[in-house]
């Protein structure tokens, strides 16, 4: 199949890149000519495991091809698919001007009869607003049909996502068009579901939602844990046992963040809100999670009493690993907490530093490497579970810091690796700290 991709962020270049894997002839468009001139050189301009190689292969191929040109991109697609951001407003509901720039550009530049396929998150009613607006702005002639066909992607394992899906959802009134769909997507051999396209549009928002309360929750549990000293972990695997509830999610730690799991619950609450219906469960967990990315800043106040003139080593900036996405991470408020309080903060990531910077700015400082983070610090908080933290050389944590403390937001340490220290201080989330000390 023709098949043309509107944006390439995260979703819309591993969507386009991975349907030229399977073997469609796959146009992504994009207005950012930088981005585009990136990509026409082999270079992803986002961090995903595995992306960049497909780039490569495909556009080698001539499966794949990147332009900036609506003419050029939507000539003879068989299938466009939006995948434009729809960022928070300030309010918390979708902001649509991205996609409804797109819907008008399709409408002037629609040269045969096609399918437009809304990929990027939107409220319920979007796919209706959006085929109003293209067919009062495009030639009478022209038939095209509408289809909700949302994401369920992760950062940082978004090709195996999409290569690998639990589910493929079909939002469309049109059995036949319905049909065509599934056929693009058939070699990846995954379940569909079809659905109206309502339905269609909930069901990524209610998954988000569902999966952000399972993160809150255990959260809340990992507090109520600490203060009565039972170990979150293994009351996570209990419940998780339960197949009614599943383990995943059952994480404890310092929140969610990226760029869908926090704009998508305040989406669906302004949906909520905008139809009558208070919705306050996701209220609470939106305040839980915003309280949770305070916590490791809470410890060390407890332990320290202060932090002003400490110097605290910030591992991991974006907000889980395997991607360089710094949206809503957690490292954004635990930095600027800390240096409020007048610690002085020294960060390292292995590949969001620059994107770190362009948020954080330069009122911490940035290292190369763990060692320079580490060195002379009084604390390391860890805040992305990057390999390379998980695989910290224990054993010389007493040389390499002023204060071998540990405060780990992600539960990544594996705790009888602790005793390979001299002296440590250990506080993790959910769980009774621990003391090692092995000098004496």
């Amino acid at each position: 199949m023709k098949i043309a991709i509107l944006g390439t962020g995260y979703v819309g270049l591993t969507t386009g890149v991975c349907l030229s894997e399977i073997g469609h002839d796959v146009v992504c468009l994009d207005i950012n000519e930088e981005k585009i001139n990136k990509l026409r050189a082999g270079i992803s301009p986002i961090y995903e495991p595995g992306l960049e190689d497909l780039i490569i292969k495909n556009a080698s191929a001539g499966r794949l091809l990147f332009t900036t040109s609506y003419n050029e991109g939507l000539e003879n697609a068989q299938i466009i698919i939006i995948a434009v951001g729809t960022p928070q407003s300030d309010d918390g509901a979708a902001d649509l001007s991205y996609i409804e720039s797109a819907a008008l550009n399709i409408a002037s530049h629609l040269n045969s009869e096609t399918i437009i396929a809304i990929k990027s998150t939107v409220p319920v009613g979007t796919n209706e607003k959006i085929r109003d607006l293209i067919r009062k702005n495009c030639s009478e002639e022209i038939k095209f049909e509408m289809v909700s066909n949302p994401e369920f992607l992760r950062q940082g394992s978004a090709v195996k996502d999409t290569m690998k899906a639990d589910r493929i959802i079909i939002g469309c009134e049109n059995k036949v068009v319905a049909q065509i769909v599934q056929e693009m997507y058939a070699p990846l051999n995954v379940p569909f579901l079809v659905t109206s396209i309502r339905s269609a549009e909930m069901i990524k928002y209610a998954s988000n939602a569902f999966l952000a309360s399972k993160i809150s929750y255990i959260n809340e549990i990992a507090n109520i844990c600490e203060v009565v000293g039972a170990n979150v972990e293994d009351v996570a695997m209990g419940m998780g046992k339960d197949n009614r509830i599943g383990e995943a999610f059952l994480n404890a730690g310092i929140g969610y963040g990226g760029s869908c799991f926090p704009k998508d619950v305040k989406a669906l609450l302004h949906t909520a809100q905008s139809n009558g219906i208070e919705f306050s469960f996701l209220k609470d967990i939106i305040a839980i999670n915003e309280n949770q990315h305070e916590l490791l800043v809470m410890k060390a106040l407890r332990r320290f009493g202060e932090l002003s003139g400490r110097k605290i080593a910030l591992l991991g900036l974006s907000f889980k690993p395997n991607t360089d996405d710094m949206r809503e991470a957690p490292s954004i408020k635990i930095a600027r907490s800390l240096n409020s309080l007048g610690a002085d903060v020294v960060a390292y990531d292995p590949v969001a530093i620059n994107n770190a910077r362009n948020i954080i700015g330069d009122t911490i400082t940035y290292a190369s490497s763990v060692k320079e983070a580490l060195s002379g610090s009084d604390a390391v908080f860890i805040v992305t579970e990057w390999k390379e933290f998980t695989e910290l050389d224990l054993s010389r944590l007493s040389d390499q810091m002023k204060n071998p403390i540990i405060f780990d937001g992600r539960n990544c340490i594996v705790e009888d690796r602790l005793r390979e220290c001299k002296y440590v201080e250990y506080y993790p989330v959910g769980k009774p700290s621990i003391l090692i000390n092995n000098q004496e």
